[in-house]
């Protein structure tokens, strides 16, 4: 008993060694195959170089040389469409806005046939680029911006009353592709700033906007970006106008009046007639009596 005592500290020192071994053995084996993946990374072929945007680009800019600055991408994670000589990309017109450091992909770009920049390199095929004077207001104070959708209202003016008698949508989800300034001089007055938009439409649309602009006055209304849904509206007249939030009359059933036999003959005998006058904007009805 004694001497296994003696024997049972030695024993357990030389498992507790074999195991503290296997540990240590087991650590450095696993930093060094991380040491060797790392190096085997750096091992690598050099990366490619990718064109970007040198600043901000807005679409329709035709692209030069001080435009354009070059980047090295890993081999792996190269985008699609990228380009690695500055020279095939020179002369290119963006057809989408571009931020600084951004990649110039070929889908960023117009097709090789174009080489003029400026709004007909993005109107879509089919479409027009039609110009609306505006000012503040009908601009939304500048919240309306390329890339943005709107409906065009118009309000038509009754010339002999010199009163709005009319507003209708007369287009919806209409495409923003430009917004600017202008300086224009009417007769009579000072030089002044007007804010021009330019819009996307089809040859139909475009006839009809050019049609309500010299009619009245044109509005537009700022869609949100994921509302395509087209509304059909019945237009909005003075009594409309007028009429919103008017106090409803209630209806109060009367008793019946009994009338003597004499009296409801002759009353079964008249007849009338009703009219309606219309002059101007304002609507009124005469009734006249049938006479035989």
């Amino acid at each position: 008993m004694a001497r296994f005592r003696a024997i049972f500290p030695l024993a357990l020192a030389i498992v507790l060694a074999l195991v503290a071994s296997v540990v240590v053995y087991k650590w450095v084996q696993m930093k060094t195959g991380v040491q060797t993946t790392v190096v085997t990374e750096k091992a690598e072929p050099g990366g490619v170089q990718v064109a970007l945007a040198s600043a901000d680009l807005p679409w329709g800019t035709k692209l030069t040389r001080e435009m354009v600055k070059m980047a090295e991408y890993p081999p792996k994670h190269l985008p699609a469409g990228y380009f690695s000589d500055p020279a095939k990309i020179e002369g290119r017109v963006l057809i989408t806005p571009v931020k600084q450091g951004e990649q110039l992909l070929e889908s960023k770009l117009a097709p090789l046939s174009v080489t003029t920049g400026g709004v007909s390199a993005v109107v879509s095929v089919g479409k027009r680029a039609i110009a609306v004077a505006g000012d503040k207001v009908i601009g939304l104070a500048g919240f309306i911006q390329p890339g943005n959708f709107v409906d065009v209202l118009v309000t038509i003016r009754d010339t002999q009353e010199k009163t709005p008698s009319t507003s209708k949508v007369v287009l919806e989800n209409v495409k923003v592709l430009a917004t600017g300034t202008v300086i224009d001089k009417k007769a009579g007055t000072e030089p002044g700033p007007v804010d021009v938009f330019t819009l996307e439409v089809t040859p139909e649309e475009a006839e009809r906007l050019a049609f309500a602009a010299s009619l009245g006055k044109l509005h537009f209304a700022l869609r949100n970006v994921t509302d395509t849904e087209v509304v059909y509206t019945m237009g909005t007249t003075i009594a409309d106008a007028l009429d919103a939030y008017r106090p409803r009359m209630k209806m109060v059933s009367a008793q019946p009046v009994v009338k003597s036999e004499p009296e409801a003959r002759k009353e079964q005998a008249r007849s009338f007639s009703r009219m309606e006058i219309i002059k101007g904007s304002k609507v009124s009805q005469v009734d006249f009596e049938n006479r035989r």
